[in-house]
């Protein structure tokens, strides 16, 4: 029997199989609407086979958007666009998921087609708003600092996203608090330089993550799980690291947290990455096993064989695919055969099954 391939359940839900689509951005949005594009996109991987489609990066705020062309919940018009996606997904037999997002630092950045830096306010872009007034790199905008009012204004616009995002029919909501977005900006010291309750300790820094999460929670159905990304380290001196990954681990777990998924990198430019084959499954091992915590291990994940003895071995409980599912939609049904596994195909496409 494949591990890979049979049922997962989280709080109320099951998942046919334990290849999740990872959250990948498109920058085909417009005024943070979903186009045709998206619902192609997304739902060519349900057809293919996978368990969980997890939507790009879904900006709370028009100014926690990466680019202009981002994918945006701020609205009850978005959510409007996104139910028809959700609802395909389901009918392939996968669970429609959705990742909310805010960029801070990193946002109102050009699409990466369109070159490269900050998009200025006079050609349709907006400050930023960081923990700190500190740029991500010398082409990046400097952005503004956090007050008060703003701190709050965050958790109330996660709060009203989540609510929108159960309308649209997702089943599943992952809060991005990786790849230096703003989450992950609070979370690590190199991008928090804060002297008030939200900056220094461990217990501090993690203070609006968690606000976060708790009022995701509050919203999102006891029966439906609740997903959070992680970088698990910086990969740079005094940075965040796994120790306290781990740490953060368990208060999202006390929080009603159901699985991290384990990503690394994206705050500091100059960070120096061993990327390879399953670089990154060791955080995921390591957060599953003293968090006591389902995880979801990502990068360069291409092989059968190698996703299936990550599962199998308990180094997570799933696995997210990106650029491989970029190359091809139905991965998912070519490694169920490379693994010797039956199953079901859409009904349309039978005719082309390989004995």
């Amino acid at each position: 029997m494949s591990v890979l391939f049979s049922p997962m359940d989280l709080r109320g839900l099951r998942f046919r199989n334990r290849v999740f689509v990872s959250p990948m951005c498109q920058y085909s949005a417009i005024d943070g609407t979903a186009q045709p594009w998206h619902l192609v996109h997304l739902g060519s991987r349900a057809v293919g086979g996978a368990g969980l489609v997890l939507t790009e990066a879904a900006a709370v705020t028009p100014e926690g958007r990466i680019s202009p062309d981002d994918l945006g919940i701020w609205s009850d018009e978005q959510a409007q666009a996104l139910s028809p996606i959700t609802a395909f997904i389901r009918e392939q037999g996968a669970v429609p998921g959705i990742q909310l997002a805010h960029a801070g630092r990193k946002a109102s950045s050009t699409a990466p087609w369109k070159g490269s830096g900050a998009v200025p306010p006079s050609a349709g872009g907006w400050t930023p708003l960081a923990p700190s007034p500190l740029p991500f790199d010398e082409h990046s905008a400097v952005p503004r600092e956090m007050a008060g009012p703003d701190l709050e204004g965050v958790v109330g616009a996660f709060r009203a996203a989540s609510r929108r995002a159960l309308a649209a029919g997702f089943e599943v909501a992952e809060l991005h608090m990786a790849h230096g977005y703003l989450m992950h900006e609070f979370l690590s010291p190199l991008s928090n330089r804060r002297a008030d309750g939200y900056g220094g300790s461990l217990e501090n820094r993690a203070r609006l993550p968690l606000a976060v999460v708790r009022a995701v929670r509050e919203e999102w159905p006891e029966r439906l799980p609740l997903m959070v990304r992680i970088s698990a380290t910086d990969w740079a001196e005094g940075g965040w690291n796994l120790e306290e990954s781990i740490a953060f681990a368990r208060w999202l777990k006390e929080a009603g947290v159901d699985l991290v998924d384990c990503s690394s990198g994206g705050l500091v430019p100059h960070a120096r990455i061993p990327a390879g084959p399953g670089y990154q499954v060791p955080f995921a091992a390591a957060i599953r096993r003293e968090a006591h915590l389902p995880t979801g291990a990502v990068g360069l994940i291409t092989d059968a064989v190698q996703a299936e003895q990550i599962v199998a071995t308990g180094q997570a409980d799933a696995v997210l695919l990106a650029r491989e599912l970029l190359r091809d939609p139905y991965w998912p049904m070519a490694a169920a055969r490379k693994l010797g596994v039956q199953v079901d195909w859409p009904k349309q496409y039978e005719r082309a099954r390989l004995p």
